[in-house]
């Protein structure tokens, strides 16, 4: 991974806590608290599960779209373009660090 990927990576991977691993379907895959925060494809797709209820709120949003595969699920899609779509994976990764770990820090 090169590039805008790699600079999502260093970002997501250094947030305690968070463990990376590789993708069953390719790519690289963050946990955090034995939950999967989400993962990345490459430079171009970042893929994260959230309740359903959340994913609603984000497409509604605009920060996300349904999941390329998995619609009707939890799981959303974010397709990193450029340089300018760095922030917004980062923050919906973010966002479900900081779900899986609230309250378990003191």
């Amino acid at each position: 991974m090169t590039g805008i990927g790699e600079t999502i990576r260093r970002e997501v991977a250094g947030w305690p806590g968070v463990e990376e691993r590789v993708h069953r379907f390719g790519g690289v895959e963050f946990r955090v608290r034995g939950h999967e925060i989400g993962h990345l494809h490459g430079d171009r797709l970042a893929d994260l599960p959230f309740p359903v209820r959340t994913r609603e709120e984000l497409v509604e949003a605009g920060a996300a779209q349904p999941h390329h595969v998995l619609p009707h699920t939890g799981w959303v899609s974010y397709r990193i373009r450029d340089e300018e779509d760095v922030g917004g994976a980062i923050d919906l990764f973010r966002k479900n660090y900081e779900r899986l770990t609230e309250g378990a820090r003191s």
